[in-house]
Parts: C-alpha cells; structure tokens; sequence
C-alpha cells in the first residue's frame, strides 16, 4: 500500500490576480506547501496537474457562461499557466498537463510529459491511496477525486486544501463526493 498526494491546478490564473481567481487560492497554495514541510512523510509520492491550454475551441470565450464556456485561462507559455509562486514544487515527482486542446476537468486526462496517464503514473508506483487537493474544489478538485474514485483508488479530499468557486456548485460537489464514497477532512474555501 502507498499514498500519494495529488495537487490539482494550483497555477496562477486560478489564484487572485489571475484571468479565472478563485478567493483563497494563494492561501491554498501556502497551505498545501506548510502541510508537505511539516507532515512530509504522509505521502510516498506527489503530483500534480495543470490546467495547459493550447487551443481548447468552445472552452473559452470571450462571453463565458461560467458553466461551460471560461475567460482564456492557462494558456501554454504564459505566467498563468505556471505554479502559483506559494506553492512548493520540490516534492513534486510528475505533472501531468490536460486540456491542451479541449476542456479538461480531471487530472485523469492529463498526462506526463513521457506521455504516462496519472492513473497508469500511480498504478505503476504500487498507490492505493490518494488525497486530493487545490483548486477549485467543484471544478477540477471535484472531477479529480471522482475519477480517482472510479478508477479504483481509496480516495480523501483534503477540504481544508481546497477552494471554491461558489457555494452551491460546492455543496455540490461534496454530496457528488459522499455518493462516490470519497472521503473528507476539513472545510474548503469559498467566498460566494
């Protein structure tokens, strides 16, 4: 058995001062690298995902429903697309990169740059177990932990390492958590 830590999307388009924030995203960050300094040994891996536009047609627009349609966000080669600054990536073994060319909600779609899927990443590293983290807990933090779940890992969201973008869209997401039986610590984040 083995845990891994999955960081998901924790850039700075998604952080204040970003083209898509969401409140409390650089205190998500913070949190996220005080809690891999001091309980380090939780985890036998980390990863994380990021949001990494190319061109991902109908997903931006410059009118966003804020459903399916967003404000250009993660492009590649922009500081948006980057680890926000308060994130502390040396722990960091894989990223794994989604939605080049499509919207892309889960780290499951994402893949390494060797071209590895993340479940095959933790498949072939013998984890059972992961906890999920960072932003935002009913977009892409959601979507994460359910297909962790589906894809048979044990899977925790850790609440208190996530933040939200409004408060239905995650009350939401926390009764589409206990349907998958997905574990949850904490109180994520959510301004709205």
């Amino acid at each position: 058995m083995s845990r891994a830590l999955i960081i998901v999307d924790v850039q700075n388009d998604f952080c204040e001062g970003g083209s898509l924030p969401v409140t409390g995203g650089a205190a998500v960050a913070k949190g996220i690298s005080l809690v891999l300094d001091r309980a380090g040994d939780r985890w036998e891996h980390v990863v994380a995902t990021k949001d990494y536009h190319v061109d991902p047609g109908a997903h931006f627009s410059e009118h966003p429903d804020y459903v399916d349609t967003w404000p250009a966000h993660c492009v590649v080669g922009t500081t948006g697309s980057e680890f926000h600054p308060e994130l502390v990536t040396d722990r960091i073994e894989a990223i794994f990169h989604k939605g080049a060319h499509q919207a892309a909600y889960s780290g499951f779609e994402g893949k390494s740059e060797d071209g590895e899927t993340l479940a095959g990443w933790l498949r072939g590293r013998g984890v059972t177990e992961v906890e999920v983290v960072g932003i935002a807990t009913d977009h892409c933090v959601r979507a994460t932990a359910l297909d962790a779940a589906a894809e048979g890992f044990t899977t925790t969201v850790l609440l208190e390492l996530t933040a939200g973008v409004a408060r239905g869209t995650t009350d939401a997401a926390l009764e589409q958590f206990r349907a998958a039986s997905i574990a949850m610590t904490g109180k994520p984040v959510v301004a709205a």
